[in-house]
């Protein structure tokens, strides 16, 4: 039996005005499915060897690299371990080297770069900075029931979840359910799967950091 969060009684916040999606500039899917392919073939791998390190499907692989699909993040992150890359590089960015300072990163309000899909919409944040510690992102969730997925979104490391407008639900394999209203917050293991459910009237916007399982912790962190 699903567990349910026992919600206290209180007023809810004022969703957030959405930032408008055509005022941000997109992320090329037949870019990034490129960057992917010149990867792949860089180290000699064919599809059938790529997808048996990533645990993805050949056909996703090859519908990605043509530009046919837009990754979910769980596909991004498996696909960057089995090559060994990080997502700057696959954005197409420069990978800033260990003796580079590390310079602030500011993204103005409806300025982050876009990455649709059909149950999410991604806004990247810090989309300039490289070789971050955690990827951050604005999202809005489209999807509304588990039909919408053809499994659970599963993939290494932690993740933090803060609703920003809408109604959330969060639905883990393990029968956990956590519906959040705005203002609260979700912090959990990505590696359990688990699924973005909007279930008010119009789409949920979240604010979601996902940091990879084999970034060490900072010994000051925290």
């Amino acid at each position: 039996m699903p567990r349910q969060v026992v919600r206290r009684s209180k007023p809810a916040a004022s969703p957030v005005t959405a930032a408008t999606p055509t005022a941000a500039e997109q992320i090329d899917h037949g870019a990034v499915g490129a960057r992917i392919r010149d990867a792949r073939k860089a180290q000699g791998l064919t599809l059938m060897q790529l997808s048996e390190r990533s645990g993805i499907a050949l056909s996703t692989i090859s519908k990605a690299e043509r530009g046919d699909i837009a990754l979910t993040y769980d596909k991004f992150a498996a696909l960057a371990h089995a090559l060994q890359l990080d997502f700057d590089a696959i954005f197409g960015r420069r990978a800033r080297t260990a003796a580079e300072p590390m310079k602030p990163s500011f993204t103005a309000s409806g300025e982050q770069m876009i990455y649709d899909t059909p149950n999410y919409e991604y806004g990247m944040l810090a989309n300039d900075l490289t070789g971050k510690r955690m990827v951050p992102m604005r999202a809005h969730v489209r999807a509304r029931t588990l039909d919408d997925f053809p499994d659970y979104i599963r993939h290494a490391g932690e993740e933090f979840v803060f609703l920003l407008g809408g109604q959330l639900e969060l639905r883990f394999e393990n029968g956990d359910v956590f519906s959040l209203q705005p203002g609260d917050s979700l912090y959990f293991d990505s590696a359990v799967g688990h699924v973005y459910l909007s279930v008010g009237k119009g789409d949920a916007e979240v604010l979601v950091c996902c940091v990879d399982a084999d970034v060490p912790r900072p010994r000051d962190a925290i």
